[in-house]
């Protein structure tokens, strides 16, 4: 396995620490699932692929399917690994992160806003319409041949 793919925490060019966080870009019918933010208040409202960090000893595939169930309430197959890592920006403590997409589709079940204030099936015409976290936004191009 490659570090790509354990999921492990490394360190980024600067020499600081550094988290990988797993989005899921699942996908239904022709359609994307969309999560808007709870919580920062400074994010509150905008609109993400659902996930999160990957936990040291985690690959991204089981953050991907552990962040999916609290998040969602639901078991999700990941699929294939969509585009290359995005930067996130700094943490408080100095920390960076990289955001990684899996597309994914639901094992069973109906998606719930178990932490966020709204989920949406989006179609690739209604992607554009609806306030992205600047990080999901070059996801969403790869994304887009998945919603014909």
């Amino acid at each position: 396995m490659t570090e790509l793919q354990s999921g492990r925490r490394g360190e980024d060019p600067a020499g600081g620490p550094h988290i990988v966080v797993v989005g899921a870009a699942i996908l239904r019918g022709g359609a994307l699932l969309a999560a808007q933010r709870a919580a920062p208040a400074s994010l509150r409202g905008r609109w993400e692929l659902p996930g999160g960090k990957v936990d040291p000893g985690e690959s991204d595939t089981e953050a991907l399917v552990r962040e999916c169930r609290e998040e969602l309430g639901v078991p999700v197959r990941p699929l294939r690994r969509i585009g290359g890592e995005e930067p996130l920006p700094p943490r408080g403590d100095g920390t960076t992160a990289v955001l990684r997409v899996w597309a994914a589709e639901l094992v069973e079940g109906e998606p719930r806003a178990v932490e966020h204030l709204a989920l949406r099936w989006l179609r690739a015409g209604e992607l554009d319409g609806v306030d992205w976290l600047p990080a999901d936004l070059p996801f969403l191009e790869a994304v887009r041949p998945f919603l014909r």
